[in-house]
């Protein structure tokens, strides 16, 4: 079994609980993960920085930095950024999404199946070595 560190980024400890709640510590039979928590991206940075961040799951409604804006900032000055995932509120949030270079989206209320398949696929990925939108090398 492979084990991943997801980030979970809100400002809301509320909406974090939500997201791991959804995921669970084992999406899958061959994954199990481990979470840190962000509430701001200052958090997010020094995390990226510390850590081997394998997946981060972002709060595409958090204020005053959404999620949308972390995920295409962590594109835009990470080299080799993890894959990212966004909940968002609005499927019409969807073109916003791709614009910020997001590997995956999910609709709020989180549905843990969706969830769970979503993840385990980007860790999937990940472990196969697929490269994430945005990476700048090669």
């Amino acid at each position: 079994m492979s084990e991943y560190t997801v980030l979970l980024y809100s400002d809301d400890a509320a909406v974090r609980d939500r997201i791991r709640l959804a995921i669970g510590p084992r999406p899958a039979a061959d994954l199990e993960v481990e979470f840190t928590d962000a509430s701001s991206w200052e958090e997010c940075r020094r995390l990226l920085d510390e850590y081997e961040i394998d997946l981060m799951v972002l709060d595409g409604e958090a204020a005053p930095a959404g999620g949308l804006g972390i995920a295409r900032q962590t594109k835009d000055e990470y080299l080799t950024p993890p894959p990212t995932c966004v909940v968002i509120a609005r499927a019409a949030d969807r073109w916003l999404a791709a614009y910020s270079q997001v590997d995956a989206t999910l609709l709020a209320p989180l549905d843990p199946v969706t969830t769970g398949q979503t993840v385990a696929g980007l860790l999937r990925a990940r472990r196969a070595g697929a490269i994430p939108l945005g990476t700048q090398a090669q």
